[in-house]
């Protein structure tokens, strides 16, 4: 009883001959790989199939869970009728799932469906599935926006929760590499495309799970894929086990990576919890930087520390007082001829300031302000909302601190400018005015290449229509670490 194998697949509407009418044999190697893997499913006769999606329903801070007796899908909406398909869901497993989430606090469960329908990157599976004869139940579950130690827990909580109910099962993570391997494709070219699509079929080939979990997030979303947590979540349903791994194809002749790999269960192996060798990477790598954190992010770091754990917002006065309280030297520095555990700089100098917190290489929050003000209080201020009350992110939690990163970036006074023109998003953060609305966005941001996209992003973030005219400001920072 337990997991029998899992299968990686893409996901192209156009390998449904009434999609594709023909091109789909410009994927041949594809379509082979992708009936040898139905095969195989057929052959172990598993009681459930769960399949991992990019297209179902997704939240940021949510796995997604799909409810229900069945459910029916077409493929409609790519222009080819009378493709229905069903399937039935194996109820008892997805109850299971919701329960235990709900019973340990893990964000997932089978509230917050948008639409029952089965969306293409389900649908394709299981019309390969069907070709090849199986009839079986099916768990369908999104992905989040959730780092990969929590895409990896998301997969083992399925595990345990199929094992508990003593299913036979397979996993079938769907998922497509790189978007952006042709100039004429239609997601254009990067030369990050096919770098990713190398790596990660090298991964596949070899059961290299831990690369599925520590790919830099700049380089995956550069290279545009679709697949990758959903991988990630398969790795983490195989915990502890030996795999057969084997590469069945890759292709991507139309500007999409296709990779199609199979993972055979052999038997278990203690060394493949790859969950917890990646979260003590993590913590290896943040206790490194700790070591050498300069005295701005030490003060950042330290009222985190003392929020989350003790729910207290330090003083600089206490700070001060107190230092050793905070893990700081009490004579570190020099202020007016006495000795000070932070710098005449925090303390005399007015300035603008964000803290920023980023947890397993993603953002995890960012707070600060555009109006001068005593330095240390700032970066304490900042720390502490940062931590605490960013709108996007959920309070940070103890059990995050251990694997939490920060800087804290000092701001230059802005100077006004005329036009994107003068802006160079490596460089210069922007700020832009309208009446009372004003909007702020840092330089060299993952994913920020161009002047126009830093007025498009502070725009929204200030509530300015796009269109509307705005006041132009440019800024440096200087960034601790």
């Amino acid at each position: 009883m337990g997991i029998q194998a899992a299968f990686a697949v893409p996901h192209p509407p156009l390998i449904i001959p009434a999609v594709g009418n023909g091109r789909e044999r410009g994927i041949q190697k594809t379509i082979d790989s992708y009936r040898e893997v139905a095969r195989r499913i057929v052959a172990l006769s598993p009681d459930t199939v769960v399949i991992t999606s990019p297209h179902a329903t997704l939240y940021r801070d949510w796995f997604h869970v799909s409810p229900g007796r069945k459910a029916v899908g077409d493929l409609n909406g790519f222009g080819a009728f009378g493709t229905r398909l069903e399937t039935d869901y194996d109820e008892e497993l997805t109850a299971l799932i919701s329960q235990r989430a709900y019973e340990t606090g893990f964000p997932a469960g089978t509230q917050g469906e948008r639409d029952p329908k089965l969306d293409h990157a389900t649908y394709i599976p299981l019309w390969f599935l069907r070709e090849a004869g199986f009839r079986g139940r099916t768990v369908r579950i999104g992905l989040s926006g959730f780092n990969p130690h929590m895409h990896y827990r998301m997969g083992q909580l399925i595990a345990e929760c199929a094992d508990e109910l003593g299913r036979n099962w397979v996993h079938v993570a769907s998922g497509d590499l790189s978007h952006k391997l042709l100039d004429d494709g239609p997601y254009g070219f990067v030369p990050e495309g096919p770098r990713f699509d190398a790596e990660i079929t090298r991964a596949m080939d070899q059961g290299d799970f831990l690369y599925f979990l520590s790919v830099d997030p700049t380089f995956a979303d550069t290279a545009a894929e679709c697949g990758l947590r959903s991988f990630q979540i398969m790795a983490g349903a195989l915990d502890g086990l030996s795999v057969r791994s084997e590469l069945l194809s890759y292709e991507g002749p139309f500007g999409v990576g296709y990779g199609v790999a199979a993972f055979d269960v052999t038997g278990e192996d203690a060394g493949r919890h790859i969950g917890e060798i990646y979260l003590q990477n993590a913590i290896d790598e943040v206790a490194r930087k700790r070591a050498t954190e300069d005295i701005y992010v030490k003060l950042a770091r330290a009222t985190v520390e003392r929020y989350v754990l003790h729910g207290e917002t330090p003083t600089v006065e206490d700070v001060c007082a107190n230092p050793e309280r905070y893990g700081l030297v009490p004579d570190a520095f020099e202020v007016d001829g006495k000795p000070s555990p932070l710098p005449a700089d925090m303390l005399n100098r007015n300035a603008r300031a964000f803290v920023s917190l980023h947890t397993f290489g993603q953002l995890r929050g960012c707070m600060g302000t555009v109006s001068p003000a005593p330095l240390a209080r700032t970066i304490i201020e900042f720390a502490v909302t940062a931590c605490s009350a960013d709108p996007r992110f959920d309070p940070v939690e103890p059990d995050e601190l251990d694997v939490l990163d920060m800087s804290v970036d000092v701001l230059t006074d802005p100077e006004p400018i005329d036009s994107a023109d003068d802006l160079d998003p490596k460089r210069y953060g922007v700020i832009v005015t309208r009446g009372v609305q004003r909007g702020l966005l840092l330089p060299d941001l993952d994913g920020v290449d161009t002047a126009e996209q830093q007025i498009s992003i502070a725009k929204r973030k200030a509530g300015i229509a796009e269109g509307a005219p705005v006041r132009l400001q440019r800024f440096e920072v200087v960034r601790h670490v």
